[in-house]
């Protein structure tokens, strides 16, 4: 593998990442907002594979470690030249800032841009989150060993009713199964089922 140009975009606490070349057309697997508004900045550093993979590896680490990420929250980050560019949702206001303290302190991270999402507080969205908890980390059969991870592989975003899985499961069925057993909560509104299938 050569040198690789433009965004490498990872999600936290996946064993999964890609790399997509072309800064220009890169787009963030799981992410509200839109990169359109930034500041046109100068090319960024190229690094060598070895390079990206050791900050990466540092960055999933310091981000994982949170002492308030959750099964509730999602963080994404794209890792272009020295800039990190975190996105995602979380419930607890004080994990944006702690994220972005977080990365900076990764060697050969230069500059962080938060543009991670805060959910807003609401009762009947919390209730939601727990009833979808239940639902899949619950102990029904097929989805039961997901519960077992520490890391939780299944994502639960809940906003105004509206839920995004996101994160990995192991197959075709079981990500099926998961929009199944959402949309058999009368109180959701839709369901976005983001989860990608890995073997």
């Amino acid at each position: 593998m050569g040198k690789t140009h433009g965004i490498v975009a990872v999600v936290v606490g996946l064993v999964s990442f890609a790399v997509v070349a072309g800064a220009q057309s890169a787009q963030p697997p799981m992410s509200n907002q839109s990169m359109s508004n930034q500041p046109a900045q100068a090319p960024s550093e190229t690094l060598s594979p070895a390079a990206q993979a050791k900050i990466m590896q540092a960055l999933n680490h310091a981000l994982i470690m949170l002492p308030y990420y959750g099964v509730f929250d999602n963080l994404v980050y794209q890792l272009d030249g020295r800039t990190v560019i975190l996105t995602g949702q979380v419930t607890n206001p004080s994990l944006k800032p702690d994220a972005a303290r977080a990365v900076k302190k990764v060697e050969g991270v230069e500059k962080v841009i938060n543009n991670i999402e805060i959910l807003p507080p609401s009762p009947m969205d919390q209730q939601i989150r727990e009833r979808v908890k239940q639902a899949i980390y619950g102990g029904y059969g097929p989805l039961f060993k997901y519960s077992r991870n520490p890391n939780p592989p299944i994502r639960i975003i809940v906003k105004n009713a509206r839920v995004t899985l996101e994160g990995v499961v192991d197959s075709e069925g079981d990500k099926n199964l998961c929009t199944l057993r959402v949309n058999q909560i009368s109180s959701v509104l839709s369901v976005t089922n983001n989860l990608r299938v890995v073997k």
